[in-house]
């Protein structure tokens, strides 16, 4: 029984997985808030132009 709860403890064949998980996330949470950052500047760049033709 020992034995086996020392293979499951060294056993890192699923880390790679949990790795790439958190690199998913952390870009996810990057490119939202890129996007909503230039998005809200692009709004307000339009919206003042919009307002300058008229």
């Amino acid at each position: 029984m020992r034995e086996l709860f020392r293979k499951m403890y060294f056993d890192d064949s699923g880390q790679d997985i949990a790795e790439y998980a958190v690199m998913l996330a952390v870009i996810l949470v990057l490119v939202v808030g890129t996007i909503r950052l230039v998005g809200s500047h692009a709004n307000n760049t339009f919206s003042s132009v919009a307002s300058s033709v008229q």
